[in-house]
């Protein structure tokens, strides 16, 4: 009998769902053993509830396609078959916070992709590499819950992965203002070509809330914890403007930084080769090795190139160079439905299991 931790994917059907299905597949920790979708696609067979919307080069993992799909809203049925969930669901943000918190008290903890609970003080958002002491703060919901497994963790917004991890390394230096353009592929809003042919050759200069996004949401992974609660930091502060761009997968973004300690070229290069986070330390099986990788050549990071770096979870880093207004700026890329959404979330898993909040039932 296998040992792996049994795991539900919530939101299966979706793109990110069907990501989370084939990043689990012959995963050394976890095994998908169910799998949860809106009322619309329950009671088929896995296989059958995608056929015809499946988005992923791969084919549907056989193991996989054999189960049926259960009713993400049905939480008993799902939670006795489970240790734990990956939460993709594509419901109002007050329905998906109500859902998640739901299944947490049944004693079945939510590794969430959504973004409900990003800003509830004591659910920590999570960038593994970053901020894995958030954890800690997994007690304090769990007393607040009336828990003794249960809890809620979400990974941050795909926006922020291409420029906050590079960041992360040069806190020492005191970066004080941050000014971002991210340019963010079509999958970012579930979306293919197929499916979004008005995105061929054309950009749109404007993605609903996520400017905000970017611009908050870095201060509370880089927030401290105090009182059972996660405390925003205070700085950098950010501006950002958010793009929708004619590509696949893959979001890039132009950096400008200014640091209150102005850091010489070669020790932004050398902070970023030697950056190693928990996931590295601890050897997960998702964690990409190096986490930061620069090119030194001008064309690159290169979407089609560069988004698989590091099976997709890592960041990929070039044009680093001084600035006239602000200090340095630099370009970054990151993969946004693996490191930024489903492949971000199961490396979060990996580290709560490997720290002992995820175990079986």
């Amino acid at each position: 009998m296998s040992n792996k931790l049994k795991v539900g994917v919530l939101g299966a059907t979706g793109m990110v769902g069907q990501r989370f299905v084939a990043l689990l597949d012959g995963h050394p920790w976890f095994e998908v053993a169910a799998v949860a979708a809106s009322p619309t696609s329950a009671g088929k067979r896995y296989a059958d509830a995608v056929a015809g919307r499946w988005t992923l080069p791969s084919q549907v993992p056989a193991a996989t396609a054999a189960l049926t799909v259960g009713n993400a809203s049905d939480i008993s049925a799902i939670a006795d078959r489970v240790d734990f969930v990956f939460c993709a669901v594509d419901m109002p943000r007050e329905a998906t916070a109500r859902l998640e918190e739901d299944y947490a008290r049944a004693e079945t903890p939510v590794v969430s992709n959504n973004g409900a609970h990003r800003w509830t003080p004591d659910v920590p958002m999570m960038i593994p590499e970053i901020n894995a002491d958030h954890a800690r703060v997994i007690e304090a919901q769990r007393r607040r819950l009336g828990t003794r497994r249960g809890f809620v963790t979400v990974k941050p917004n795909c926006s922020l992965q291409s420029y906050v991890p590079a960041i992360h390394p040069l806190l020492g230096f005191g970066p004080t203002r941050i000014a971002v353009a991210t340019y963010q592929a079509i999958s970012g809003a579930g979306k293919t070509f197929q499916t979004w042919p008005e995105m061929v050759d054309n950009v749109i200069p404007f993605i609903k809330g996520e400017e905000q996004k970017s611009e908050t949401e870095p201060l509370k992974i880089w927030g401290t914890l105090s009182g059972g609660k996660i405390l925003n930091a205070g700085e950098p502060l950010i501006t950002a403007q958010c793009i929708r761009v004619p590509v696949s997968d893959g979001h890039m973004a132009a950096v400008f930084v200014m640091f209150e300690n102005k850091p010489s070229r070669d020790q932004i290069l050398s902070a970023w080769k030697e950056f190693g986070g928990k996931p590295q330390q601890l050897n997960l099986p998702s964690a990409p090795r190096p986490f930061l990788q620069y090119f030194d050549e001008d064309d690159r990071p290169q979407t089609r190139l560069d988004r698989d770096a590091g099976r997709g979870q890592a960041i990929t880093l070039g044009r680093l160079r001084p600035d006239p207004i602000f200090d340095w700026k630099f370009v970054g890329l990151s993969h946004n439905t693996v490191r930024g959404a489903a492949g971000g979330s199961v490396l979060t898993a990996e580290l709560l299991h490997s720290e002992g909040y995820l175990t079986a039932k």
